[in-house]
């Protein structure tokens, strides 16, 4: 393989997944590192129209409607639009965009407000994936967290939601102050009760500029003991996994058939179409992120002029060692012939120490032709693949 790296041509003309983002939320939780704004909803319907603009402005050009395979409605609480609010959404989203047939079109929602009529309109408008921000059946945990439902409120949606989509995914978050391995485990036995085809665990992260940041620095809330999250970890591999979920990506299990087909296409290192305030997009080799201050979107495009806060134009170098840091993610690993095929660069030239570095102190490991995180790689998962960028 030659040490220097070509630019990289694909088959698509253009990308064929998309993602939306619906800033509202009932309330801005203490922990929440997300663009959105709470108690704002006058702000609604002038977001759908500006969030008009921004898909005819960015689409100029292009096939219209397009089509494309994935779609993902995140947030934000996408679900805290009205039921009249959320058609407005899919109309935007119908004009200028098609979903392919057998593609998988997402939702983020909240247990609290998912009443009937909301999940009406989101299965009659082709949703067929819901996500779900449960984060804890303890309803000690879940009020620490600042969530606005309780335990059994979200068995309750859960259950109801799956009578109309279902293809039901549930958040979960553990590493809380004052969780318990044992209020842990109990959730996600919980949890194993309901009809969820995809699980997502994350330890809990205190992102700076959040009330949660603040207070343990502060020393009003405290943090868990890094071995005790560890454990929290590992009890949720061993617990999901021997419940038939694959454990598929760093935070993230699936029955069968049932992987996030949106988010893998992050993982491939693939191109896709973004939208909405904070929202980041890669086309064309370029990734983009929108401004995060919903105010500031709104007004930017008021006057019809995008609003961004980073551009960068990757070099073949960059778009390989992304690659390499997504994917290591994914439980299988890397594919290295298929990386090297890719990008017409040894993955050993590119990233040789860190490989070394990594494979001696046990955090990584080749078998056949893959390299991947080892147990012991996945607890500081983030740590090792960024040594790659």
């Amino acid at each position: 393989m030659p040490n220097d790296i070509s630019p990289v041509t694909t088959s698509a003309a253009y990308p064929t997944a998309l993602y939306v983002h619906v800033p509202f939320c009932l309330h801005h939780c203490g922990y929440c590192d997300f663009t959105l704004v709470a108690n704002r909803d006058h702000l609604i319907p002038e977001y759908l129209r500006m969030l008009e603009k921004e898909f005819a402005h960015r689409q100029n050009g292009l096939p219209q409607p397009l089509n494309v395979d994935t779609i993902f409605i995140g947030g934000g609480t996408p679900t805290h639009l009205s039921p009249r609010d959320l058609q407005s959404l899919f109309d935007v989203i119908h004009r200028w965009f098609v979903l392919n047939d057998g593609g998988e079109f997402s939702i983020e929602a909240n247990p609290d407000g998912l009443c009937d009529e909301r999940l009406t309109v989101l299965r009659d408008n082709g949703i067929n994936r819901l996500s779900l921000g449960v984060q804890s059946f303890d309803d000690t945990v879940l009020k620490t967290l600042e969530r606005k439902h309780t335990a059994a409120e979200a068995s309750q949606t859960i259950q109801r939601a799956a009578t109309f989509i279902p293809n039901v995914s549930v958040d979960l978050i553990f590493g809380v102050p004052g969780q318990t391995l044992e209020s842990w485990q109990q959730t996600l036995s919980d949890l194993l009760q309901l009809p969820v085809r995809h699980i997502s665990t994350y330890g809990l992260t205190y992102e700076q500029g959040t009330p949660f940041f603040r207070r343990a620095n502060a020393g009003s809330l405290k943090r868990l003991p890094d071995d005790l999250e560890a454990q929290m970890y590992r009890a949720g591999m061993a617990t999901l996994e021997t419940a038939g979920f694959e454990h598929y990506e760093v935070s993230n299990f699936a029955l069968p058939g049932f992987q996030c087909r949106h988010n893998n296409v992050y993982w491939d290192a693939d191109e896709y179409f973004a939208f909405g305030p904070g929202a980041a997009r890669y086309i064309g080799g370029v990734r983009s992120t929108n401004c995060r201050s919903v105010v500031k979107w709104l007004n930017s495009w008021k006057v019809d002029q995008p609003c961004e806060e980073d551009r960068e134009e990757l070099s073949p170098e960059d778009k390989a060692r992304e690659a390499i840091m997504l994917s290591m993610r994914r439980m299988q690993g890397l594919h290295i012939p298929s990386f090297e095929k890719r990008f017409q660069v040894s993955l050993h030239a590119l990233a040789g120490d860190a490989i070394v570095e990594h494979l001696r102190d046990g955090l990584l490991e080749q078998s056949g032709d893959f390299l991947r995180l080892t147990d012991s790689g996945l607890l500081i998962a983030d740590s090792v693949v960024c040594d790659f960028l």
